[in-house]
């Protein structure tokens, strides 16, 4: 092993692998096959999305959609550069990306405006009401780039560093399109209006994207390649720049759907991998899995109507294996002609904020609806059709760690964790029991609580809660086993379970990461 995670995950060398091949099997997740001997727990909430953290349980596990906000759609196409000359009207994020900016105390969402047609900024202050600022890139509009005539931009992604140069705080791929060629170009900002082309990455499909993973520190692009249908495959670096551009082969094949993916039942199609897009959230790492269900373009042209994409979530403990227990939409196409919603699902970058005790979700979504092209007519490029017509951003909605539960009935239950450490002396929980209750117990290595951490001591837990603190009566707090090799001991009755973490401050701060970061944080670390 050459490094170890935070989690106590170690990593093999070569890092990272190439055990990734086509096919319809599932793939493999090593660690949670080979677990550590002890898991270091000081690195945020503890989520049960898997069994990584569990030695035993009578708990029954439920993964949880988002659902949508009633203001929904949040944004749509109103301005002339948004309404695409009746073409394609769009204003909804194509990747893009939708963050809390602490600097400037304000919601930012990067979208596509007018299909192929230009890459806009949006601002708000709740999250729910976007304005669109007249900014002097293209004057007149909110546009950010200033494109050439005959460029015509794909997906794009945009990412807030919070930790980086002040010229380099936003960072930005776009896939443009061109006469008789096509390239992803990244790029940097000091405020996410003004940007400084940085050249073009290495070849790759459009829809690419990339994100950071803060836990080992590096960037990682999430390459749209063709290994099984649409595939993904791999390349990271500690520096932005130079993870963009890898030599043919450095790239490693790294994401695909399986046998376990599902057709839809009307359309009957193979499933492919459309989009993956990541998030560091609290201890894990959060995937958007962008499932695409057909009809292939040709089919959709003709129709006029958006393809079916739905979003899935998958999580990886060690930035490159992905555990996707629940195949069934986070976030899912309606599927109902008319409706704003009716296909194309796109995850915007970064994935989702933290609003207090909710997750909240951007993302595009189209209709059909709003085009003078008629039904198979195709305007002046390949891409200029009614199937791209109708894109908003929506918004959905989560309890806080709500991805999984571990839910009791009237009878008592019990989940066990493995061994861990800690160096805290707080133990919090996210838990849902406001006609039952919860108690723990921290048990040594042959399974004996210890005093006085004991179920007869703990104050029970009575009440819905995303941040509980778990006290025992006349305790010293967990100081007195910090260190420690321990495990602990929830009993549950009649509620739900999401999380748990220990920290050493009154307020529960976990540690942890934030995602797109909200309100009341300097970043995107909850430290």
């Amino acid at each position: 092993m050459v490094s170890k995670l935070p989690n106590g995950i170690g990593l093999p060398n070569p890092w990272p692998p190439r055990t990734i091949g086509p096919g319809s099997d599932p793939l493999p997740v090593p660690y949670l096959a080979n677990p550590p001997a002890v898991f270091p727990i000081d690195t945020g909430r503890q989520l049960f999305v898997d069994d990584f953290l569990i030695e035993h349980s009578t708990l029954r596990r439920t993964y949880h959609a988002a659902r949508l906000h009633p203001a929904s759609p949040v944004l749509w196409p109103q301005t002339a550069l948004e309404l695409n000359n009746g073409h394609c009207p769009v204003a909804a994020p194509f990747n893009d990306g939708a963050w809390y900016d602490p600097k400037d105390r304000l919601f930012k969402l990067w979208y596509q405006a007018g299909w192929f047609d230009g890459t806009a900024l949006a601002v708000s202050e709740d999250g729910l009401d976007w304005h669109r600022p007249d900014l002097d890139v293209v004057p007149g509009t909110n546009a950010v780039i200033h494109h050439p005539a005959t460029h015509r931009r794909d997906g794009a992604l945009v990412w807030l560093d919070a930790n980086a140069e002040p010229d380099s705080r936003y960072k930005m791929f776009i896939y443009w399109r061109w006469p008789g060629g096509q390239a992803g170009h990244i790029y940097r900002s000091p405020d996410g209006v003004h940007w400084q082309d940085l050249g073009a990455t290495s070849q790759c499909g459009d829809n690419s994207s990339f994100f950071h993973n803060p836990f080992r520190g590096r960037w990682v692009f999430s390459i749209r390649e063709s290994w099984n249908q649409r595939a993904r495959s791999y390349h990271e670096h500690e520096d932005f720049v130079t993870a963009s551009r890898w030599q043919d082969g450095a790239q490693v094949r790294w994401a695909r759907t399986d046998r376990l993916d599902r057709p839809d039942r009307f359309l009957g199609l193979k499933p492919q991998l459309y989009d993956v897009n990541a998030v560091a959230y609290e201890s894990i790492l959060l995937g958007a899995f962008a499932i695409f269900h057909g009809p292939e373009n040709p089919d959709a042209a003709r129709l006029g109507r958006p393809k079916i994409n739905d979003i899935q979530l998958a999580y990886s403990r060690d930035g490159f294996h992905w555990h996707r227990p629940h195949r069934e939409a986070f976030i899912a196409s309606s599927r109902c002609w008319g409706d704003w919603n009716y296909g194309y699902i796109h995850a915007a970058g970064g994935l989702c904020l933290v609003m207090g005790d909710e997750l909240w979700f951007y993302f595009g979504a189209f209709s059909g609806q709003g085009s003078i092209l008629k039904t198979g007519e195709t305007g002046g490029f390949e891409q200029d059709n009614a199937m791209y017509a109708g894109g908003a951003t929506g918004l959905a909605t989560l309890r806080r760690d709500g991805f999984a539960s571990l839910d009791a009935g009237p009878e008592q239950g019990t989940l066990s964790t493995r061994p861990v450490r800690f160096s805290g002396n707080r133990l919090f929980v996210n838990v849902d029991c406001p006609t039952g209750e919860l108690r723990v117990e921290v048990v040594d290595e042959h399974g004996e609580a210890i005093q006085p951490f004991t179920a007869s001591l703990c104050r029970p837990i009575m009440r819905n809660s995303t941040k509980a603190e778990v006290v025992w009566r006349d305790g010293p707090g967990l100081s007195a086993v910090a260190g420690l090799r321990v495990q602990f001991r929830f009993l549950l009755r009649q509620g739900s379970l999401y999380s748990f973490w220990v920290g050493d401050r009154d307020d529960g701060r976990s540690g942890g990461y934030r995602a797109a970061g909200g309100p009341g944080h300097a970043n995107q670390h909850d430290g």
